[in-house]
């Protein structure tokens, strides 16, 4: 279903990007929230994906990859404002997120905040926004193997904080 709303957005349908942003807000939303912390800037960074996104839809060339394609966008839009404001790490920021997540997901972002900063973002992307291995690679721009390696000693390193 969201291959054909992409198609239709691809050729101009308004409704149905605006209903493909929808359905993804949520999880563009942590993505953000992770990277950047503040509101302010996760609210710039959003307005500036669906702004990008809407303007370069027609050169995604693969449908099923817009979720991929999206949440690249938005992690390049963090990294921008990241290097404007002059920050130097990005995932510290997931900490801050234990606070204001919701009640389910408080324990889930406390166990990844104790990872490694390398291993924060894939973590947060595998669990957190269910995307596989190589879409992580492909966001992250870093080989696949390496994301499946640091998922095994992120699992690793859990495993002995919590037993």
């Amino acid at each position: 279903m969201d291959t054909l709303l992409v198609k239709r957005a691809q050729k101009q349908d308004m409704d149905a990007f605006v209903h493909l942003i929808e359905k993804n807000k949520t999880k563009l939303y942590k993505v953000a929230k992770s990277y950047l912390g503040n509101e302010e800037d996760v609210a710039d960074a959003m307005q500036d994906t669906v702004l990008s996104a809407y303007e370069h839809i027609q050169e995604l060339k693969n449908a099923s990859y817009f979720k991929t394609w999206i949440t690249r966008i938005l992690i390049n839009h963090c990294k921008d404002l990241l290097r404007q404001n002059k920050r130097c790490t990005v995932s510290d920021e997931i900490i801050q997120t234990i606070d204001t997540a919701p009640e389910d997901d408080r324990e889930f972002y406390a166990l990844i905040g104790e990872l490694p900063e390398d291993y924060r973002m894939i973590f947060l992307l595998y669990y957190g926004e269910e995307f596989h291995t190589s879409e992580i690679a492909q966001i992250l721009d870093i080989n696949e193997n390496t994301v499946k390696s640091r998922l095994r000693r992120g699992r690793e390193k859990l495993r002995i904080l919590c037993y």
